[in-house]
This record gives C-alpha cells, structure tokens and sequence, in this order.
C-alpha cells in the first residue's frame, strides 16, 4: 500500500469544494490516513515549490496558495500516487479531462483545486513535509475485502 499527499488549495476551498473533493477520493476506495487545515507560511511554499522559485510566475503560486487555509490529506491505497493523479486530473485545468476533478471543476492552470505527489519518492517526502508520524495513522478497515481481492492488500 502507499500513501500519498494531497493538497486541496484555496481554489477549492473558496467555492465550498472541499466535500466533494474527499467524497471522491472516499468513493474510489482511498483510505484517508491523515488530514488536517494548515495556513502556508512563505517559508513552506518556497520549500514545497522550491523546483519553481526562480520562475516568473512563482509569486502568483505564493499569492494564490496563501489566499486561505489550505487542506493537506494522507490518502492510502494500492498505487496511491497513481490513482490519485488519474483521479485529479493534468495541471492545466482546461485540457483535464471530463471525470477528473480538475476537469471537472476548474478552468485554470493554477486554480486546479489540488495540488498531489508526483511520484512515490516525492510523496514520501511531501507527506514528512506536512504531517508528523503522530499525524498520520495505520489503521485496518473493515471494508477492505470489498475494495481489494484477498491477494492485493
């Protein structure tokens, strides 16, 4: 199993979006592990899009992700980076698919709802980013034969 981070943005949060956005991720059969609202200090975006610093529009990211609390939510399951990413959607918003969650609920490159790990090594570094070991749980649930064939989990 791998757990991955997700961050719902201000975006999201501004249009009441944030039950919907978990309510899919529940229905997927994705196992919330952690959650938790965070204000971003300049300190954690500069660190988190750290790969963007030196970009034209790295302070348009800063502005938009400091805009309210923002979401930051452990999900677990069998390819979790995968599936979430698949789940939400490209970044750019417009050419997201239909079904997704960026496509079915932004029109915007950066106002894209979420932010998700990349890849496994990234997530692993995300989730230490944002949440404590104490913050994140392991727990067992009871509907987990119905989600996975007995030889998956």
């Amino acid at each position: 199993m791998q757990t991955t981070l997700v961050i719902i943005k201000p975006s999201a949060i501004q249009r009441s979006l944030v039950g919907e956005v978990i309510s899919r991720f529940e229905k997927k059969g994705l196992q919330i592990v952690g959650f938790k609202m965070i204000s971003l200090t300049d300190e954690m975006v500069e660190i988190h899009y750290a790969h963007l610093l030196d970009k034209p529009f790295f302070k348009r990211i800063k502005d938009s992700m400091q805009v309210t609390p923002v979401f930051v939510v452990a999900l677990k399951g069998l390819d979790a980076v995968e599936v979430v990413r698949k789940m939400c959607g490209t970044t750019n918003s417009r050419k997201a698919e239909s079904g997704t969650i960026r496509g079915d609920y932004s029109m915007s490159l950066q106002e894209n709802i979420v932010h998700t790990s990349d890849s496994e090594l990234n997530s692993a570094i995300e989730l230490k980013r944002f949440f404590s070991q104490e913050e994140i749980f392991d727990y067992k649930p009871l509907l987990l034969p119905h989600l996975y064939s007995n030889d998956e989990y």
